[in-house]
């Protein structure tokens, strides 16, 4: 299949994580979890790009400093309306369809992120919204988002709560007689979370770069299968809850 549409991660990032602040660059095996994010993304080969959205506060001027780094775009907007910051950044660098992806996820799968981006561009008739999130069959920390740019910009126009803004797509995911919605399904260890919001998370994320010594190539089905064999890894922050999809 021969793309024909310019296809761009956008990572949002910032140091003022109100759970973990500076998480972002946190070490993990000799690299900051955002490396860790981005070079996994980068292997995705369905992606023309990979953005970082980050903030204009001067805090994250570090964040900058690692994409200039790594060599990746970058886009500086709201720290609070993330939405808006989304919107902006794919309307600068001209994307037709933008696959979000957070920063505090260094175990994203990029052979799964190209899956979930060509079903979404290959559905007939098309979908305007794809996510393996909707109905959760893989670990937290998997999830990727594909939607048109002009659905995200719906979004930006029509959310009104601040819970929409923060997270970007409730609004469309809350519309489903007005967006067509793709969920991916299929996975394994639902139950699992492979998300950094706290040091615990961190401790995980560290014991299983560890046992791959340090290597950020692994699969997600490689890490399902340690933490299979060694269950204490996963105890490690099986205890922390996730916020609520209305949380801020």
């Amino acid at each position: 299949m021969s793309k024909r549409f310019n296809i761009a991660a956008i990572i949002q990032a910032r140091m003022g994580s109100t759970r973990f602040p500076g998480k972002v660059l946190m070490d993990i095996g000799g690299q900051t979890m955002l490396a860790r994010v981005i070079h996994r993304v980068q292997r995705a080969k369905m992606l023309d790009r990979v953005i970082i959205a980050t903030t204009t506060e001067t805090r994250d001027d570090v964040i900058i400093e690692e994409a200039d780094r790594l060599g990746v775009s970058v886009y500086r907007g709201s720290e609070s309306d993330v939405l808006y910051r989304y919107y902006q950044a794919a309307l600068e660098y001209k994307v037709e369809v933008v696959v979000r992806i957070t920063s505090d996820c260094p175990l994203i799968d990029p052979e799964l992120t190209d899956d979930i981006i060509r079903r979404f561009i290959e559905a007939h008739p098309p979908y305007d919204y794809a996510s393996n999130g909707l109905e959760r069959t893989y670990p937290r920390g998997l999830d990727v988002e594909v939607m048109w740019f002009k659905v995200l910009f719906c979004a930006w126009r029509e959310a009104k709560e601040p819970y929409q803004r923060v997270h970007v797509t409730p609004f469309i995911k809350e519309h489903p007689e007005r967006f067509r919605l793709l969920s991916v399904t299929g996975g394994q260890g639902k139950e699992l979370r492979w998300t950094v919001d706290t040091p615990e998370d961190l401790t995980f994320m560290r014991a299983v770069y560890e046992k791959f010594n340090n290597s950020d190539t692994m699969q997600w089905r490689e890490v399902l299968d340690l933490i299979e064999r060694e269950p204490e890894i996963a105890a490690i922050n099986r205890h922390i809850q996730q916020k609520g999809p209305k949380e801020i």
